[in-house]
């Protein structure tokens, strides 16, 4: 006799199975690291949406003797393994030479970049946008679907 059981596992939802992991980086400044926060506040609390983090928060700074080295280090441990680099498009990114080298090093590298909106910013970086493939305003679903459609 057959097995007609149905094999939960096998289920997806559409094209986007729940279970994906998405990796991560997102471009910030320290000197603003609220933002970043409420971002990874907001991607933790996401429904049905699980993601690492290659981001690298101001108390695990990398150790690096110089620029060269620590840009080296930024490409091959945090934005290579990415599947979308996140910039957060506050006026002081355009001011950042950090956040554009970051940005630079994503395009380099092929890596999609996702624009974000601060929550409630009368004004955003135009060099963000610029160089954004898609930017989105401060909204959870907004965002989520975003990183979903701009992953490999």
């Amino acid at each position: 006799m057959p097995d007609n059981s149905l094999n939960i596992e096998t289920i997806t939802f559409g094209s986007d199975d729940r279970r994906t992991k998405y990796r991560l980086f997102v471009s910030h400044s320290w000197d603003y690291s609220d933002e970043y926060e409420n971002l990874t506040d907001l991607l933790d609390e996401a429904n049905h949406f699980k993601y690492m983090n290659h981001s690298i928060p101001e108390e695990e700074e990398i150790d690096a003797d110089t620029d060269e080295e620590l840009e080296e280090e930024l490409r091959e441990g945090q934005i290579k393994p990415a599947s979308v680099v996140i910039a957060l498009a506050g006026l002081y990114s355009s001011y950042s030479d950090w956040i554009s080298r970051e940005i630079r090093i994503a395009e380099d590298e092929d890596k999609p970049i996702l624009g974000v909106e601060p929550w409630g910013s009368g004004s955003t970086s135009n060099y963000v946008e610029r160089h954004a493939d898609q930017v989105v305003g401060w909204n959870t679903d907004s965002i989520v679907e975003a990183i979903r459609n701009m992953s490999p």
